[in-house]
């Protein structure tokens, strides 16, 4: 997700299930949108179907981890 990008479109209202501890900027690691030095505020609602989100996501990384360590990095067929 790229809060940077939501923030430049403008876009009103984002909706998402899983937050990303590491990285995120929507409420997760930091909050960009309830910055007041900034001139559009975009409302969150986080956490929706978060346990569904949660384990379609940790099971998408591990699968592609699999991948690289089956086929060494950089070897899958997606990349």
């Amino acid at each position: 997700m790229c809060a940077g990008a939501i923030q430049q479109a403008r876009i009103a209202r984002l909706v998402y299930g899983a937050p990303d501890p590491k990285t995120g900027a929507c409420g997760s690691l930091i909050d960009l949108f309830s910055d007041s030095r900034l001139n559009h505020h975009t409302t969150v609602r986080s956490g929706v179907l978060l346990q569904a989100c949660s384990s379609t996501l940790s099971r998408f990384f591990a699968e592609r981890r699999a991948q690289q360590q089956g086929g060494g990095a950089g070897d899958s067929e997606d990349e």
